[in-house]
């Protein structure tokens, strides 16, 4: 493997590993939204927010679309990453 290669390759490591970073802290914040509601407003819970259902079920489904997005959105651009370094050379 020639030294510009693993110089793309190394570059595609840092850009994925920034990427998962910033997604973890962005979802960790959104979590942490939902413990302080429940430790600092548990009423505030109870509260029906969409078709009926309570905020609680809601920030729950969110949470877990939240997730979902996050890993089709890092996979997609860790694929075109990816994508981009083999046309380069790199891996």
């Amino acid at each position: 493997m020639s030294d510009n290669a693993t110089q793309t390759r190394d570059r595609s490591v840092v850009y994925r590993t920034g990427l998962g970073v910033v997604m973890f802290i962005i979802y960790g914040c959104i979590y942490v939204g939902f413990v302080c509601i429940n430790i600092f407003a548990p009423n505030l819970m109870e509260v029906k927010v969409l078709f009926g259902m309570n905020l609680a079920v809601v920030y729950g489904f969110m949470l877990i679309v939240a997730a979902l997005v996050f890993a089709l959105i890092y996979n997609w651009k860790c694929m075109a990453t990816k994508d981009t370094c083999d046309e380069t050379g790199g891996e």
